[in-house]
């Protein structure tokens, strides 16, 4: 499933969240950092990230 660029800033912003108050990690962290933004993001690109999208169809529709 391709995300919009809204979608994924969503999802890692949220998922940055719960990382920076202690959350686990689901992917490996090799680099030793701690950034939260950059872990959501290699978990992200790992399709890894425990989120998922849920859309609605238009209402005009």
């Amino acid at each position: 499933m391709a995300y919009t660029r809204f979608e994924k800033a969503r999802m890692l912003g949220a998922r940055a969240l719960q990382i920076s108050l202690g959350a686990p990690l689901v992917a490996a962290n090799s680099l030793g950092t701690a950034d939260p933004i950059l872990l959501a993001s290699r978990e992200f690109d790992a399709a890894v990230l425990p989120m998922r999208v849920q859309r609605v169809a238009d209402a005009l529709d």
